[in-house]
């Protein structure tokens, strides 16, 4: 699921630190823990905050 992400985000030139300011979380490791396989099903309120950060559906991380 974080492939989809990254492809967002490396379509709207955003870094995984400037996505964690907009989703409000203070410190990135969540997102590094997500990216790297740490964590394998993201909760629904990560995603949901993930979508309207990038201005998304939350339907594009279905898989």
């Amino acid at each position: 699921m974080w492939d989809k992400v990254q492809v967002i985000l490396n379509d709207k030139d955003m870094t995984i630190n400037q996505l964690s300011k907009l989703i409000g979380y203070k410190s990135n490791s969540i997102l590094y823990s997500f990216k790297h396989g740490k964590i394998k099903k993201p909760s629904f309120e990560l995603m949901e905050k993930i979508a309207d950060a990038l201005d998304v559906s939350l339907d594009i991380f279905r898989e």
